[in-house]
């Protein structure tokens, strides 16, 4: 007997999805459980933690992926608070952070505190110091510090991308030298690279890009400038007054002169660690086999982005404001390294 055409359609369609299924359980069947590649957020493209994140991630698909079915892959967002979010909500496992907002998001602070302090969150390692380049124009730098930027009342000023790490860490700084931005500039929201141009154009009159020396942006902006631009120096009380809640999270730092075009002598700026960090909940030994691959290869890294230079086992944990992952703390102590108590993971300080 011949089935209808409607009928025979239907067979035909429920045996498709049959041998799907089976396919696809059979493949399952032949996954490894620990094969995994896990997201890390970053930045925008214009500033460091993007490159870097990018570095991180083709090194752990060079040197994991295949032996041990782990690896990265770096996403771009609007930096630290986005990168925030994307944890909270499972969308990346991996992040790269400032300081500020890993402090902020442990203890639920800051331009976080309408939050849960993120009680899973973890630190994997130290990575470079995250330099303030605070750029204005020469005819509005007497002094050539950070007193300088009240000569920009009423002007243009880009505090960063709106919730950018670099928008918020902006006000954390500007708020602690007793200046309200939202008051007493016209604000500006971009990222680097349009803060660089804008500033070429004439457009703004001011801009801060935290990032790693040399920074892209920065050297875009005052080669354009010609000698017109100029980075803000910042002096011990100013330093003591960004650290008012939280001490030595930002060192000194100095710009060695020539770094950037038109730069003829040293600035002395600060800066705060840049960390790597994960949720609680991805696999010990997953944590365990990035950081092998990050110290034995961090020529790899110093190669891609001059910014990675200062990274070294001897500073992994240096301003680290989140305690360590389990992972990481089995790393650090077979590489004799000590772990300071408050860096233990919180479990572990339990027992």
């Amino acid at each position: 007997m011949r089935l209808p055409v409607q009928t025979r359609r239907i067979g035909l369609a429920l045996l498709s999805l049959a041998l799907m299924v089976l396919l696809f359980g059979w493949l399952s069947g032949q996954r490894d459980p620990e094969n995994h590649v896990h997201i890390v957020a970053t930045a925008t493209t214009g500033g460091t933690f993007y490159p870097v994140g990018v570095a991180i991630a083709t090194l752990t698909k060079q040197v994991l992926e295949e032996e041990h079915g782990v690896a990265l892959a770096a996403i771009s967002s609007a930096g630290s608070e986005e990168n925030l979010r994307l944890m909270r909500s499972g969308e990346a496992s991996f992040a790269i952070l400032q300081g500020l907002y890993g402090a902020w998001a442990w203890r639920g602070e800051g331009r976080l505190e309408a939050q849960e302090p993120f009680a899973e969150l973890r630190s994997v390692t130290a990575l470079w110091p995250n330099v303030e380049h605070f750029l204005i124009r020469r005819s509005l730098a007497p002094t050539g510090t950070m007193d300088d930027l009240g000569q920009l009342a009423g002007r243009r000023f880009s505090i960063g991308a709106r919730y950018s790490g670099t928008e918020g860490s902006n006000r954390h700084i500007l708020g602690a030298l007793g200046m309200d931005p939202d008051a007493e500039f016209h604000l500006v929201y971009q990222g680097y690279g349009a803060s660089a141009d804008a500033f070429q154009n004439q457009l703004i009159d001011g801009m801060n890009t935290p990032a790693g020396v040399p920074v892209g942006a920065v050297t875009r902006a005052m080669a354009a400038a010609r000698g017109e631009g100029v980075l803000l120096s910042f002096e011990p009380s100013h330093r003591d007054a960004v650290n008012r809640n939280y001490p030595e999270l930002w060192q000194f730092f100095e710009i060695e002169a020539g770094t950037y075009p038109h730069q003829d002598e040293a600035v002395r700026t600060i800066a705060q660690s840049n960390l790597l960090a994960v949720t609680a909940e991805v696999p010990d030994a997953h944590v365990y086999k990035l950081l092998v691959a990050l110290y034995d290869n961090l020529g790899f890294l110093h190669a891609f982005h001059a910014a990675t230079r200062s990274m070294s086992l001897e500073a992994a944990l240096d301003g680290l404001p989140v305690p360590l992952h389990p992972g990481a703390v089995r790393f650090y102590r077979e590489r004799g390294i000590d772990i300071p108590e408050p860096l233990l993971p919180p479990e572990e300080r339990a027992e």
